[in-house]
């Protein structure tokens, strides 16, 4: 019988009241205290302190009025600076203390949050160690859609998507759409997956894993493929196993841009009394300081100002084609440099005869200027033949997913 007392949750305690009468009291056990864990660490153990950086903070102020000696500051300064560079620390960013629980309530361990997921931790216990880590994140699969009404970004905006959307899928059909020149009606699809930290805390877009964009009419879809595990490469290919990426970009801006004046060899101004004054490229505005791309991967043949063309660069792709890239307010590579598509070369500026900030872009065919847009520019290299059969056995149930979502 004491075993089995012994099993009960609840411990019943009876009391022989005078008339013989029993009262029976429930004593219920005392709840196991449950231990918060963070970055690593027992927080019970410590006092905790959290703030943020703020302006005129260093690494040694913060930790100075905790106690922790000049000699531990300097070494972590100097022997951990690969580690965490002290000096790089920003404003705004959170950090926390885990202080000893005394009277002293020195620091024993700081952390320095550089993003939602990341994060450096010094800890001064023992013998002084550095080290970076990353919170555990898990990815939820999701999918959207949404029909252009006036921008793409607007669209995102009206069905409470990432602002991050925007940018991914023009990156996606940057070879094959051109964004200034959407229409009402255009539409999309995607399926991505939201990245949450502790399973309830959003920390961002995680992968775009196929999309579809119709686009004047015309369909076009992108499923994300890796074809070597090993190495982990992936891209984007269609429906046919076509790579997406074109030799070249549509636009050597990124986003926010407009097409202030195309290719027109028959343009005149009123300037110069409607004389024709043929432009020979097509012009990109964008505020002052926004990144100005290559369009293709190439080796820098001119990078100077000069005239009216102000601040340029020239790239050589191949024997075949070249770009031009004018009114830079600074450039950003050297003659004889290669660079990749998409590096950023320059920055919109107004050098050189201009009336507001844009890039003049002008394309070489064979040596001779022609109108980007309408060329049949050539495509990457499509997907090999040894990786077909997996990516289409893989497509068709994502294609079907894309196809079944409602705008």
């Amino acid at each position: 019988m004491k075993h089995l007392i012994k099993l009960l949750p609840i411990l019943l305690v009876c009391i022989a009241c005078e008339e013989n009468d029993t009262e029976i009291v429930e004593i219920t056990p005392e709840p196991i205290p449950v231990l918060i864990e963070e970055f690593g660490y027992n927080l019970d153990d410590f006092n905790v302190v959290r703030d943020t950086i703020r302006p005129g903070d260093t690494f040694g102020d913060i930790l100075d009025s905790y106690g922790v000696s000049n000699q531990d500051i300097l070494e972590v300064a100097t022997r951990f600076r690969d580690s965490f560079d002290v000096r790089r620390i920003v404003v705004g960013k959170p950090y926390v203390l885990l202080n000893s629980k005394d009277s002293l309530n020195k620091t024993q361990v700081f952390i320095y949050q550089k993003s939602k997921v990341g994060y450096a931790v010094v800890d001064f216990r023992d013998s002084l160690s550095v080290y970076t880590d990353e919170k555990k994140v898990t990815e939820v699969e999701k999918q959207a859609s949404g029909i252009i009404s006036s921008s793409l970004s607007q669209t995102m905006q009206d069905n409470n998507l990432s602002p991050n959307m925007t940018g991914r899928l023009a990156d996606i059909f940057a070879w094959t759409v051109n964004f200034y020149g959407l229409q009402k009606g255009d539409n999309f699809k995607v399926i991505y997956t939201e990245k949450y930290i502790s399973d309830t805390i959003p920390a961002g877009l995680g992968k775009i894993k196929a999309a579809y964009f119709e686009h004047r009419g015309k369909p076009l879809y992108a499923f994300e493929y890796e074809k070597d595990s090993v190495t982990g490469e992936r891209d984007f290919y269609d429906e046919n196993a076509d790579n997406l990426r074109r030799a070249f970009l549509k636009s050597p801006i990124k986003f926010n841009y407009r097409i202030s004046s195309k290719y027109n060899l028959k343009r005149r101004i009123k300037y110069y009394g409607y004389k024709i004054r043929p432009h020979k490229g097509t012009d990109f505005a964008a505020p002052l300081g926004t990144p100005i791309l290559a369009t293709a991967d190439g080796t820098v043949t001119k990078s100077e100002r000069r005239g009216g063309n102000g601040n340029y660069v020239k790239l050589k792709h191949n024997s075949t084609y070249e770009t031009q890239y004018l009114h830079m307010k600074k450039r950003n590579v050297r003659v004889g440099e290669f660079v990749r598509q998409g590096d950023v070369i320059g920055w919109i500026g107004m050098t050189g005869n201009t009336g507001g900030p844009h890039v003049c872009y002008r394309f070489w065919k064979n040596g001779k200027q022609v109108d980007p847009f309408r060329e049949d520019l050539p495509f990457s290299t499509p997907l090999e033949e040894q990786y077909r059969e997996g990516y289409f056995d893989y497509i068709p149930s994502i294609k079907e997913r894309l196809d079944c979502i409602i705008n």
